[in-house]
């Protein structure tokens, strides 16, 4: 899911709210060896020490308000627990691995027993690192899936959360021939196979995988193999990994010139089509399908931010939130063992600014989300968040 004429740098900025893997991990994450105490523990009844590692002092304006973001949603959530005290001490990575590793390491020898961040798939990877040995557990900000696991836990939404909701849904209104296109990049194959598990795991049958070229002529190549698997394939349904800053646009407009009706064949995106709005009115991905977090929460967290803060927050500045929320969630149980991995991925859940999430073994995640469709220039939720994970 890079964008089509983008750096990779610069694009991770942009795709992250949209479901971007964010980099390929330097190294292994490192298995702390246990399954259920691996961890710090706590005393519950003092103030919790969490660390919180932020891409502030890049030099890149975008990192430091995403930095700012991240520290107010984390101070927000931490001023409305009930009975918990987070003693909340903020580094700055300057959104570098090398930097983050050492201050992850600066963290935990100054006390704190859980990491916060980083953002980006490197940093978070070597902070994991780093502090394996001293039994820390990080909660990283990444979605991306390759660096998941030991002590280190993703809060992002994944390619394979987005991909398992939509196919099921797809399912569940009769597609189940669904044609796979994506781009021929590292994030292209990742949201691919995302989507390929994602569709087999709900039943449906996987018509083709159609690859593109990031560019305008990549994608201007791919329109007869996509038109011709349609036709000829049975094809019910097309899944794009395309992003709104790439080659989504693209496509929505080549593939009804081509004589791709959305009416007949179901459009379905891996990425958010709703950012930025005017996406919405494109002619291609009227009736498609993408996926969101709960609206009526995001909507309940913005509004609080706003009021706090003057602004809006950063599309991704609720994963701060989101992590200081399951972690004061834990700590009030008074258990102190809450930091540890048998807490961390205890089956119910929490409650999150964009709805239900809970963390898995393997270091990722599952997040309620509704499925939503673009209708006349709107977002329309055709299938709301599931409220909890009875109904997963």
């Amino acid at each position: 899911m890079f964008a089509v004429f983008q750096p990779a740098r610069n694009l991770w900025r942009w795709v992250l709210p949209m479901l971007g893997v964010l980099g390929l991990a330097a190294c292994e994450p490192i298995d702390l060896g246990g399954f259920g105490g691996d961890g710090q523990s706590i005393n519950p009844n003092k103030a919790v020490p969490v660390a919180l590692l932020i891409p502030r002092g890049s030099g890149n304006g975008s990192d430091d308000v995403l930095a700012q973001s991240l520290e107010n949603a984390a101070l927000m959530a931490a001023s409305e627990l009930q009975g918990v005290e987070i003693d909340l001490r903020v580094y700055p990575t300057g959104g570098n691995a090398q930097t983050a590793a050492a201050r992850a390491q600066q963290a935990v020898d100054e006390g704190a027993k859980i990491i916060l961040g980083p953002v980006f798939a490197e940093s978070a990877n070597a902070a994991g690192v780093a502090v394996a040995d001293d039994n820390v557990n990080v909660l990283t900000f990444s979605n991306n899936t390759s660096i998941a696991g030991g002590n280190v836990f993703l809060l992002g939404n994944t390619f394979e959360n987005t991909a398992r909701r939509l196919s099921s849904f797809a399912r569940s209104r009769g597609k189940s021939n669904v044609l796979v296109v994506y781009g021929n990049d590292v994030s292209g194959a990742a949201g691919r196979d995302a989507i390929v598990g994602g569709l087999s795991r709900a039943g449906n049958q996987v018509a083709g995988t159609v690859p593109y070229e990031l560019s305008q002529q990549g994608v201007s190549n791919a329109i007869p193999q996509i038109t011709s698997a349609v036709r000829g394939g049975g094809v019910d349904a097309v899944f794009l990994t395309s992003t709104s800053s790439g080659a989504l646009p693209l496509y929505a407009t080549l593939l009804p010139e081509a004589g791709i009706d959305p009416a007949v064949t179901q459009m379905i995106g891996l990425t958010r089509w709703d950012i930025p709005g005017q996406n919405l009115s494109l002619s291609g991905l009227q009736g498609g399908w993408f996926a969101v977090p709960d609206p009526n929460r995001t909507a309940t967290f913005s509004s609080r931010y706003t009021a706090l803060y003057g602004s809006a927050p950063h599309p991704i500045g609720s994963l701060a939130f989101d992590g200081i929320a399951a972690i004061g969630a834990l700590v009030a149980r008074g258990d102190s063992g809450a930091l540890t991995r048998g807490s961390l991925t205890q089956s119910a859940g929490f409650q999150g600014a964009g709805g239900v999430f809970r963390f898995l073994s393997d270091g990722t995640n599952q997040r309620a989300l509704a499925v939503a469709t673009a209708q006349n220039g709107q977002r329309v939720i055709v299938d709301p968040a599931p409220a909890g994970f009875g109904g997963f």
